[in-house]
C-alpha cells in the first residue's frame, strides 16, 4: 500500500512537472492583454479651447508629452494639463511619443475672445505710479510670488470639478484690460468676485499651500494654492488668512476672509489661476464639463 502512494505521488510530480511551461504561457498571455490596453488608450484632446483655458488630455501612461517648450507630467492614468494663455492665437501643439515610441502631434485650434477695456477710479495713486522705494517692494514681492508658481507638484488635484471659493457678483473679469485712475495698467490676471469683508473663502479645489502673506503692497492678504502639474489658485486682498504654507487642504476647506487689502476699491476676492507663467481664466475652469 506504502509503495503505490509513492508511485501515485511520483505521477503526480511529474504530470505537474509537464504542466508547468504550460502555465507559464498561459500566464504570460494572461498578462499581455493588460500591457496591450496600455498601448491601445486613446489619445484625447479638445479640437478647440478658448484664450486662457485650461486644458485637459488623455494618452497612454507611460508618454512623453511636451507643450510650449515643456515636458508635461503625466498621471498614472495617463492624463495631462496644460493652459492656453489670453493672448494665444491659431493652432496649440502637443507633441506624444506613446511607450511603444510612436510619435504624434496633436493641434488644437485656439478661439479669440473679445477682452473690453475696464476703467476703475479711486484706486489709491501710490499703487497705479509708486515711488522708487515702493516699486522695489513691489518687484521682489511679484519675485516671491513667481517662484512659488514654479511649483510642480505631482498631485492630481486639478482633475477635481472646481467650486467658487465664494458667492457673489463677478466685478472684474479674466482678460479685460484695465485702465487706473485714467493710467492704462496690465490685462486683469483673474476673476473679481465681490463679497462683504470677512466672507469665509474656500479652496475650489484640493492642494498645497505654497505661499501665504498677509501684507502684500499690490494684494494685500495672498495666499497661493498648488492644485498640481503646474495648475495654482491665487486669492488676493484677504483680510484674514487661516493657512500657512506646506498646509494640504481639500476642496471646500476655509483658507481666509475676503477684504480689501492692497490695492482695492472695495471688498472682494480676486481668484486667479496660473499654468505656471500662464494665466488662466477660472471662470473657465468652472465651466468645464
Amino acid at each position: 500500500m506504502f509503495s503505490d502512494v509513492m508511485i501515485s505521488t511520483a505521477g503526480l510530480r511529474r504530470a505537474l512537472s509537464g504542466l508547468l511551461p504550460a502555465l507559464m504561457l498561459l500566464g504570460t498571455l494572461m498578462s499581455a492583454p493588460a500591457e496591450a490596453d496600455t498601448q491601445k488608450v486613446p489619445i484625447v484632446f479638445p479640437e478647440h479651447v478658448q484664450q486662457g483655458s485650461m486644458v485637459i488630455g488623455r494618452v497612454p501612461p507611460g508618454s512623453q508629452v511636451t507643450h510650449a517648450g515643456r515636458t508635461l507630467g503625466v498621471t498614472d492614468y495617463g492624463t495631462v494639463v496644460f493652459g492656453i494663455g489670453r493672448d494665444a492665437t491659431g493652432a496649440s501643439q502637443v507633441g506624444i511619443t506613446s511607450p511603444d515610441g510612436q510619435q504624434r502631434t496633436v493641434n488644437i485650434q485656439v478661439t479669440p475672445r473679445d477682452f473690453p477695456v475696464e476703467r476703475i477710479n479711486g484706486v489709491p495713486p501710490k499703487t497705479v505710479s509708486p515711488p522708487p522705494k515702493i516699486a522695489e517692494r513691489i518687484r521682489r514681492e511679484q519675485a516671491g510670488v513667481s517662484d512659488a508658481r514654479t511649483r510642480d507638484e505631482r498631485i492630481p488635484d486639478f482633475a477635481e470639478h472646481f467650486i467658487w471659493p465664494v458667492k457673489g457678483r463677478i466685478s472684474g473679469r479674466f482678460g479685460n484690460q484695465r485702465v487706473y485712475n485714467g493710467t492704462p495698467g496690465s490685462a486683469h490676471s483673474g476673476m473679481d468676485i465681490a463679497a462683504a469683508t470677512g466672507t469665509p473663502v474656500k479652496a475650489p479645489a484640493g492642494g498645497i499651500v505654497t505661499f501665504a502673506n498677509p501684507d502684500l503692497y499690490l494684494t494685500g492678504g495672498t495666499v497661493l494654492l498648488d492644485h498640481g502639474y503646474g495648475i495654482s489658485s491665487n486669492f488676493l486682498h484677504l483680510s484674514k488668512l487661516d493657512v500657512k504654507v506646506g498646509d494640504r487642504v481639500a476642496q471646500g476647506d476655509v483658507i481666509g476672509e475676503v477684504g480689501a487689502t492692497g490695492r482695492a476699491t472695495g471688498p472682494h476676492l480676486h481668484w486667479g489661476m496660473n499654468w505656471f507663467d500662464t494665466r488662466i481664466d477660472p471662470l473657465l475652469v468652472l465651466e468645464r464639463q
